[in-house]
């Protein structure tokens, strides 16, 4: 095998036409024998082209509905021949086998007919099974062929044609061939995903996950670490379909923090009214409502003020110009939103570092999905949550019956919750979160952190209370003890929300009766790990 290989036939055989006969004419500008199939090979016609079918080639027509054409010795073995072994040379002569140096394919468009929610027959035609034999082949013997899958390479080919006077390195064929097969991974995890779930299969024996590069980014959490940004091709509404309209480019984990502050502020319905969660290192640091934005981004601000600095804004409709002025008064890192209102951006337009991010909607916070998270020597795989709970799937379990107005902060607090990491402790009053607990490796050590940013962000507002008094408190998973019940009630709290479900559960509701406090069990818990 020499490093250099001439391209001098190709075969082009693709689903998507886009750029198909600018690459044909330069193909043949360049003296390259061009085959192809079906509606390509009539594209290239259609343009003036000189093309050979591949059913002139096998001496088979197009059969089957197009299913069976390039499933033959005559391809295959153009594709795979050993150019330099002489058996491969003389099997190629015997039967008439002529070289093909150059495969051109992009497969059926499966992801497309599966977005529009394709019914099953339709998906199942979608299904390329020449297309990937032939990239898999091709790839295979990149010591002599060249594989482009991707319309964004066919000027990378070109310009290595020009460099290297009709000729191909190994290096560049190898870059082919890994993108290739990297290609037919993704595309055969999205048909094995889609028959997992229409088959209702959850865990199934093999597991493929696929995703397509967004942005190569500087570097990951820490700059010692290399990073990439992928999409999984769900189009779920977020970080990865918004548009950035100012800013400089994300980071690693601007990406990842402005994911958690989006998601949580999309669990606040809009018809509800405003809300907007300020988020850092993942965890929101404040979250409120309000009659407005303006208002609601004050509440979210005023639970932990400190924290908000270079924390990443996240907001339930549109950005107007008072809210973006208020924004711009401290270090923001990011600030998403449905939309934002052309005095908003120009507001913004004045801080330059600053990004903005538009998404043109919500997230459905109901949407089932999977998360992964890698460890060692395996994946760990789960449905997201979804979990919700409604007024009406609460149960009270205390002597006191919390109010209407409790309860509307209970539910409240146990939606923050749901994004706050374990062990959470949330203290909400009034649609505004008053302190967070985060993380912690005890239940009470949280309950005391949250109550700490409540009292001193209340000094620092001189107030003469803690924020937390008369507040509604949320735990993220149930007491075990009554030790972390008993600090939130002795830092202001009034009631509280919790899944319930300890062996102390009795315990700890006489504790609760004998505190004044109104109780609720969701039955439902929130670890986030």
């Amino acid at each position: 095998m020499t490093d250099l290989h001439p391209v001098r036939r190709a075969l082009l055989s693709v689903s998507d036409k886009t750029g198909l006969i600018d690459l044909g004419k330069a193909l043949a500008d360049r003296g390259v024998e061009l085959l192809s199939t079906g509606g390509t090979a009539k594209a290239l016609r259609d343009a003036g082209l000189t093309v050979k079918d591949v059913s002139e080639v096998t001496g088979f027509p197009e059969m089957m509905d197009g299913r069976v054409k390039t499933l033959h010795p005559m391809v295959h073995g153009g594709l795979l021949a050993l150019r330099d072994n002489d058996s491969h040379v003389a099997a190629m002569k015997e039967h008439g086998i002529g070289e093909i140096d150059l495969l051109v394919v992009n497969l059926y468009p499966f992801e497309a007919a599966l977005k529009r929610g394709a019914d099953y027959e339709e998906m199942i035609e979608n299904i390329d099974i020449g297309g990937p034999a032939m990239i898999r082949a091709a790839a295979k013997n990149q010591s002599f062929v060249n594989v482009v899958v991707d319309v964004e390479d066919y000027d990378a080919l070109l310009a290595e044609l020009d460099k290297n006077d009709g000729q191909t390195s190994f290096a560049f064929r190898k870059w082919l061939s890994q993108n290739a097969y990297a290609r037919t991974a993704a595309y055969d995890a999205t048909v094995s995903n889609w028959m997992a779930g229409v088959i209702d299969n959850r865990a199934p024996r093999r597991r493929a996950f696929a995703g397509q590069i967004a942005q190569t980014l500087r570097y990951g959490e820490n700059p010692h670490q290399e990073a990439a940004f992928y999409t999984d091709g769900t189009e779920r509404v977020g970080v990865a379909t918004a548009q950035q309209l100012q800013g400089k480019e994300l980071s690693y984990n601007n990406i990842n923090d402005t994911d958690a502050a989006f998601e949580l502020v999309s669990e606040f319905a809009p018809e509800d009214g405003p809300a907007v969660a300020i988020i850092k290192h993942a965890n929101p640091c404040g979250v409120g409502r309000g009659a407005t934005l303006i208002e609601a981004y004050t509440k979210a601000f005023d639970c932990d003020r400190t924290s908000a600095f270079g924390g990443i804004v996240a907001l339930n409709m549109p950005l107007d110009a008072e809210t973006a002025a208020a924004i711009t008064e401290i270090f923001t890192e990011v600030v998403i939103a449905p939309g934002a209102s052309d005095e908003a951006k120009a507001i913004f337009a004045a801080k330059k570092n600053l990004r903005l991010l538009i998404t043109e909607g919500l997230p459905n916070p109901q949407d089932a999905s999977l998360t992964t998270r890698q460890v060692s020597g395996g994946m760990l795989v789960q449905d997201k949550d979804v979990g919700h709970r409604a007024m009406d799937d609460l149960k009270v379990v205390t002597k006191k019956q919390p109010t209407p107005e409790q309860m509307a902060d209970l539910l409240f607090a146990w939606k923050v919750a749901k994004h706050v990491k374990s062990n959470a402790i949330v203290y909400v009053k009034d649609g505004q979160t008053v302190g967070v607990g985060a993380g912690q490796m005890s239940r009470v050590d949280s309950a005391i952190i949250a109550g700490v940013k409540a009292q001193r962000m209340a000094d620092a507002m001189d107030l003469p209370e803690s924020l937390a008094k008369g507040s509604a408190v949320a735990s993220d998973a149930f007491f075990p003890f009554a030790d972390g019940l008993l600090e939130a009630a002795s830092n202001g709290a009034t009631c509280v929300i919790q899944p319930g479900g300890s062996m102390r559960d009795d315990e700890v509701i006489k504790a609760a009766d004998e505190a004044g406090l109104a109780m609720v069990f969701t039955g439902m818990r929130h670890f986030r790990h």
